[in-house]
């Protein structure tokens, strides 16, 4: 497992219990202080996880957001959705991997399921272009909204990038417009939609599957504007000051809560989600279940009115006139 550096002195501690138990394991029967001594280390393993994560700054939870072990949405997708068709294409352009999307059972029940898709290995991360979608991307997510609103399919959005990608092929093919259209798109839709971010949220390439009736985000995902390191070159010529800007962003799943900018936050395993994914995977399917039979109540005009009233709500004004 990759680590981050403040997990160092936890991996080394867990390291040496798996020496012990594969020790152990080559003698046959345990011997009586071998299994002393990993009862020990486990104990101890347990206790500075708990110390550590229960302390962690703003920049820490940042890191976790963009862990390289963390899962992402197409472990979400084997973990808790079955028979997934993929559909590819924007039937315009070409298709982009940064952002997947297609139908999928999810309880036995049709669903769309749209997120963005970051990658593992060095020709992963290029083939997904670290999960910065194209115009093309968006295009083809609304494709799948439009198809999913045609027959009456919830649509379920996962959000992890940094953001839409800034080159100059995507603006030259409409990056703004393709997120636009996307926003548009989305609240016009009568079926429940709801939105996940399941690491980072960053810009107006998370904001193009967030409109939703209900948005949720694990415990140590991420939602801002800009990221704190594009956040720092702006505002102090010095993108290595990236943990100051994280402290002003107010980007964490908390200050979003805090804000009115979601309506859940999904606790995730004591660590993080990257350290048991399979239960972060049951913690989400569950908070999903639970808000799709909320929306399942309700007629497409109330979707439609609910989502309106939803953003319309958000963040504070004055009345200059006043």
């Amino acid at each position: 497992m990759a680590h981050l550096e403040f997990e160092k002195p936890l991996v080394e501690l867990e390291q040496r219990i798996r020496d012990l138990k594969s020790v152990s394991d080559e003698m046959g029967d345990l011997d009586a202080g071998i299994a002393d001594q990993i009862r020990e280390l486990e104990a101890r393993a347990d206790r500075i996880q708990r110390e550590l994560y229960e302390e962690l700054s703003v920049w820490h939870k940042v890191q976790l957001s963009r862990h390289p072990d963390r899962p992402y949405f197409l472990d979400y997708l084997d973990a808790v959705f079955e028979d997934f068709v993929e559909l590819h294409g924007d039937r315009a352009y070409a298709d982009d991997a940064a952002l997947v999307a297609g139908f999928a059972r999810f309880d036995g029940r049709t669903v769309a399921v749209i997120g963005h898709q970051k990658g593992r290995s060095t020709k992963e991360k290029v083939k997904r272009n670290f999960g910065m979608a194209h115009p093309e991307g968006y295009r083809k997510a609304c494709r799948v909204m439009e198809l999913a609103e045609r027959f009456g399919r919830p649509v379920l959005t996962f959000i992890d990038t940094p953001g839409a990608y800034p080159g100059l092929g995507a603006e030259e093919r409409g990056q703004s417009e393709a997120i636009g259209h996307s926003l548009l798109v989305m609240s016009r839709l009568g079926v429940p939609i709801i939105a996940t971010v399941i690491g980072e949220g960053g810009s107006g390439g998370a904001l193009a599957l967030g409109v939703a009736n209900r948005v949720l985000m694990l415990q140590y995902s991420t939602y801002s504007v800009i990221t704190p390191e594009g956040c720092a070159s702006i505002l102090w010529r010095d993108g290595a000051r990236g943990p100051d800007a994280a402290e002003q962003l107010k980007l964490l799943a908390g200050h979003a809560k805090n804000n009115g900018i979601v309506d859940e936050l999904v606790s995730e395993p004591t660590g993080g989600a990257h350290r048991d994914p399979a239960d972060a995977a049951e913690r989400l399917a569950e908070a999903l279940r639970r808000h799709l039979a909320e929306l399942d109540a309700m007629t497409p005009e109330q979707r439609i009115e609910q989502r309106y009233a939803k953003f319309r709500a958000m963040g504070p004004f004055v009345d200059a006139a006043g």
